[in-house]
């Protein structure tokens, strides 16, 4: 199958990459860049586990996306902020630790897309109300708990960020 050459900044890196036609955006991060902390759940768009930060040319702040259901080649001249892109100079982003502090870390599964959500929805929101915290995680699933602690863990980010 012919490839694309594409060119985007994933996590503040530079990468021109191969890719072909029917990869997604998801495939590409996780087999080519080996940055595995995006994770598949559905392949549907429906859990929101494989959740990345997109900013294309002209969108400050950007907008997250469900990246089992983009194609990687819609990623070209992006940026993309994974999982792995929150951390700066070894220390946890706020929303990182505050959903170690709050406990909102089950098995795991689900929270690097939860976390990248709620950096989504402060980035846009800075000071949500628990209501508007509920909206903004609605498009991503955690099967082991009753998002309590979770959305403690986004109410206690918004405190730290501010």
């Amino acid at each position: 199958m012919p490839k694309q050459l594409i060119a985007l900044t994933v996590n503040g890196r530079p990468y021109e990459v191969a890719v072909e036609s029917r990869w997604t955006l998801l495939e590409m991060v996780r087999e080519e860049l080996r940055l595995n902390g995006s994770k598949e759940g559905c392949g549907t768009g429906d859990c929101g586990a494989c959740s990345m930060i997109l900013r294309a040319p002209g969108n400050e702040r950007g907008r997250l996306i469900t990246s089992c259901l983009m194609l990687a080649a819609q990623a070209d001249g992006c940026e993309v902020t994974t999982i792995e892109g929150l951390a700066t100079n070894g220390r946890l982003h706020p929303v990182q630790q505050a959903f170690i502090d709050a406990g909102g870390v089950q098995c795991g599964f689900c929270t690097p897309g939860m976390i990248m959500a709620a950096k989504s929805l402060l980035d846009h929101n800075p000071a949500p109300t628990l209501e508007e915290v509920r909206e903004g995680l609605a498009g991503n699933l955690c099967r082991c708990t009753g998002y309590a602690k979770i959305y403690e863990a986004v109410m206690q980010a918004a405190q730290a960020q501010r």
